[in-house]
């Protein structure tokens, strides 16, 4: 099997120089037709000791010779979107003919397309495109996911084996790829490799990440694929670190200066709104799959975030478009304080009615918070009627939120009958 396949290499590039041509590619396809043949061949014979192996070994120079017929007639980004439908093929084979060595060259293929993106990550060089969504990211990157997340299907109906794990990871990483690139392509006019980011492009990303993490536990609480359980886990730590790193420090509006737009539609909702937002679905999603300290992270993620969105809004109400650490007058304070305390009612709405135990300690974490802010800051800081008022109102919460939890966290027991 091997010799005449490199026999046409050899040729190949004494004779063109590893550039493109198609007659080599019609005897390699032609090299590919002879390898099926014989493959086809010894499946219908009697099952007798080496058949199998047989078998294989002709099925491997098939799909060799066919992965040659691609290398010698394609260029550029065709090349790595053909070597990645092979993939899907390749398994649907080996599902067909359980011959065990078709798995190991499903994830031999896996190797080498990743090999052709790490060696050119813009798959066509400069030439990606400018249109969004709509360019050789979309070929180079979406459709070798898609490949192997068919392929990854494939293979796991026999078993759930390091091919098959293989697999799984090469569609969650170029899943990933795709995304964080698109992203790339859009904010940057399609230098994917510009040194260039800042609030928006961060959000997109934390936001994709949340948002992959969400949809893989559900995935792997069907598939109970390892490669599943470790890419969530992964992406999930990913976007942990880009929001503490990046949203709460490197990137916060308030240190960067950088405008965040119309009063409501702005910057602010898209850095911190929307992944508060997908950090408590996905602290939903594991409510019952992972254990109580990762969906702790995720609703406290969750809370610090809706906590500084809801503060930077009153800060962009107040100051306009450009936040800064300026002068705060005292309605800009007591409408801070108005804003938490609001926020930890509903809060602890919220985890009475979901029965969450860490919505209801993050409710009171930021009613502390709140009381922290009356005593040292307002207390200090307002006068007159905003001092009077804030203090009113922290009075008027506390008692209610002690009613709540009279009434429907500790209800007296009834009677018992005699």
């Amino acid at each position: 099997m091997v010799t005449p396949i490199g026999i046409l290499i050899a040729l190949y590039y004494r004779i063109v120089g590893f550039e493109r041509s198609i007659p080599f590619a019609g005897i390699a396809l032609v090299l590919a037709a002879l390898y099926a043949v014989a493959t086809e061949t010894l499946s219908k014979r009697e099952p007798r000791p080496g058949l199998d192996a047989a078998g294989a070994i002709f099925a491997t120079g098939a799909i060799a010779a066919l992965a040659l017929t691609l290398t010698f007639a394609l260029e550029k980004g065709w090349l790595t979107v053909s070597l990645a439908l092979m993939v899907p093929g390749t398994a649907w084979v080996a599902e067909k003919r359980p011959l065990p060595a078709l798995r190991f060259v499903a994830a031999a293929l896996v190797l080498i397309v990743l090999a052709r993106v790490w060696w050119e990550p813009r798959i066509v060089g400069r030439d990606v495109g400018t249109t969004p969504l709509f360019n050789w990211l979309l070929y180079g990157y979406g459709v070798p996911a898609l490949a192997f997340w068919t392929a990854g299907y494939l293979l796991r109906r026999r078993a759930d084996d390091v091919p098959a794990r293989m697999t799984d990871a090469a569609a969650i990483l170029f899943t990933v790829l795709f995304g964080v690139l698109e992203i790339r392509h859009f904010m940057t006019h399609g230098e994917v490799f510009r040194a260039s980011t800042g609030l928006a492009e961060l959000a997109l990303q934390v936001s994709l990440g949340l948002a992959l993490a969400s949809g893989l536990e559900r995935v792997r609480g069907r598939t109970r694929s390892i490669a599943h359980d470790i890419g969530a886990l992964v992406i999930a730590a990913l976007a942990l670190v880009g929001i503490v790193v990046g949203l709460l420090f490197a990137e916060l509006p308030l240190s960067t200066g950088e405008p965040v737009g119309g009063l409501v539609i702005n910057l602010i909702l898209l850095g911190y709104g929307l992944p508060a937002v997908l950090a408590i679905v996905l602290a939903l999603v594991t409510r019952t799959t992972r254990p109580r300290a990762f969906r702790a992270v995720a609703v406290a993620v969750s809370v610090a975030l809706a906590l500084v969105y809801l503060s930077l809004e009153v800060t962009r109400f107040y100051q306009g478009p450009v936040l800064s650490f300026g002068p705060t007058t005292d309605a800009e304070q007591y409408t801070y304080s108005v804003v938490w305390l609001a926020f930890g009612v509903v809060l602890l709405v919220a985890g009475m009615l979901l029965r969450s135990q860490q919505a209801r300690l993050a409710s009171a974490a930021v009613i502390l918070i709140t009381v922290a802010k009356v005593f040292v800051v307002d207390m200090s800081g307002l006068e007159g009627v905003w001092r009077a008022l804030s203090f009113i109102g922290l009075g008027l919460v506390l008692v209610g939120i002690g009613w709540l939890y009279q009434r429907l966290l500790f209800r007296p027991r009834g009677a018992t009958s005699a």
